[in-house]
């Protein structure tokens, strides 16, 4: 099976409150702006020359390639973070790298350690970064809560 690959991409984030974790999720999603659509999720890479675009409204329903993260808690007040970070090549004929990271803490801590683990994992390609772009997001708990930043990929 032939698939396309994707040339564009761009990251989101959100956050949300439920009676459940997963109601709690689907408010992230939601405020995400990606909650009505089926993600799919990906392993790290982003295809060679995808261009960084602006969130777009992507169509009820479809079938779409993230890289996510994202953590969820009931423990009232914790502070919860999630984040992604994009490592762009020098070398625009190489895929770049793209990390995620979440967990309890702040939001500087969480999207900072996306990025360092883009830098190695660069390193370990034997890549040079042109740049790193990242978002992170983070969320006190007030009964369920949710956190969630992503890279969707899109043709």
């Amino acid at each position: 099976m032939i698939t396309e690959i994707p040339d564009k991409f761009f990251l989101v984030k959100g956050w949300g409150e439920g009676s459940t974790e997963l109601n709690a999720l689907d408010a992230a999603l939601i405020n995400a702006g990606i909650g009505n659509t089926n993600l799919v999720k990906v392993s790290s890479i982003l295809p060679p020359q995808a261009k960084e675009i602006s969130p777009i409204k992507i169509p009820e329903g479809s079938l779409v390639p993230v890289a996510y993260a994202y953590f969820i808690s009931s423990q009232e007040e914790e502070i919860i973070s999630a984040a992604v970070a994009v490592g762009i090549p020098q070398d625009k004929r190489r895929a770049g790298l793209i990390m995620e990271f979440s967990g309890k803490g702040e939001k500087k801590f969480v999207e900072e350690r996306a990025r360092q683990m883009v830098e190695e994992g660069m390193r370990i390609r034997n890549q040079k970064i042109e740049k790193i772009i990242s978002t992170g997001i983070q969320h006190q708990v007030k009964k369920v809560g949710a956190v969630f930043a992503a890279v969707v990929l899109w043709k």
